[in-house]
């Protein structure tokens, strides 16, 4: 459990609580090819963990409406303070694209589910049989 730090402003050790309260995971904790379904207030994203901060993304429109590959950086109250590595309710995930040179964040974070992971030649045969 946290413990407030007296280096840092109230409002900083109250976001650190609350972030703890909400609940969240560190990827470090995560094998690789966990699948995790990240739902903000506007888009579903699936992330599929390839080791460390990258994964395979997708799930919003314009910046990955199919799989690409990204470093998430972890999660932000919406400041420039991040809670590296880690993907938070109520927090904004922040995350690095390979085609913009800026960090992508996207809204708060409603819900993280852990996916069971389903090989891609399950999808094309109906249920599970293998020619």
């Amino acid at each position: 459990m946290f413990n407030p730090h007296p280096n840092l402003a109230d409002e900083v050790n109250r976001s650190i609580i609350q972030s703890e309260i909400e609940g969240g995971v560190f990827l470090d904790d995560l094998p690789p090819s966990t699948v995790l379904q990240i739902q903000t207030m506007h888009h579903c994203y699936t992330a599929v963990l390839l080791g460390g901060s990258e994964a395979l993304l997708s799930g919003h429109p314009e910046f990955c409406p199919e799989p690409v590959q990204v470093a998430i950086a972890g999660s932000t109250w919406g400041g420039s303070m991040l809670k590296l590595q880690y993907v938070g309710r109520g927090m904004h995930l922040e995350f690095r694209h390979p085609e913009y040179s800026t960090p992508i964040i996207t809204s708060p974070i409603q819900e993280i589910r852990d996916c069971p992971f389903r090989p891609l030649e399950l999808d094309s045969h109906p249920h599970g049989a293998h020619s």
